[in-house]
C-alpha cells in the first residue's frame, strides 16, 4: 500500500517562503525517483522539480529555477521542497510524486496560496 503524504502548505505573502514535506511509505524509497508537481485552477498539472533516487541530480521547471530547492532524506523516507521568493503565480495544489518500478504514485496534494 503506497502512500505519499504532503504537509507544509498554506497562505503566504509574495516574497515569502514555505517548505513542503512529503513522507513516503509502501515503497523502497531509496530506489524511487521523487518529484513535486503543481496544478493551478483551470490548468494542467506541471512538473516543478525532480530528484534522483540517490539525491545526486535535480531538475527544475524554468519558472522556479533559482527560487525552489528539492531535497530528500533517504533515512527518513521524506522529500522536501523549499520555496523562496514566492510569487502569486506559484499558487496551486502541490503534489508529491514517486516514480517507482516504472509506475507513478501521487500524494493527495497540499494547497499553496501566495497573496499579492
Amino acid at each position: 500500500q503506497v502512500a505519499l503524504v504532503e504537509s507544509g502548505g498554506g497562505l503566504v505573502q509574495a516574497g515569502g517562503s514555505l517548505r513542503l514535506s512529503c513522507a513516503a511509505s509502501g515503497i523502497i524509497f531509496q530506489i524511487a525517483r521523487m518529484g513535486w508537481y503543481r496544478q493551478a485552477p483551470g490548468k494542467q498539472r506541471e512538473l516543478v522539480a525532480t530528484i534522483t533516487s540517490n539525491g545526486r541530480s535535480t531538475n527544475y521547471a524554468d519558472s522556479v529555477k533559482g527560487r525552489f530547492t528539492i531535497s530528500r532524506d533517504n533515512a527518513k523516507n521524506t522529500v522536501q521542497l523549499q520555496m523562496n521568493s514566492l510569487k502569486p503565480e506559484d499558487t496551486g495544489v502541490y503534489y508529491c510524486n514517486a516514480f517507482y518500478i516504472s509506475r507513478d504514485y501521487w500524494g493527495q496534494g497540499t494547497q499553496v496560496t501566495v497573496s499579492s
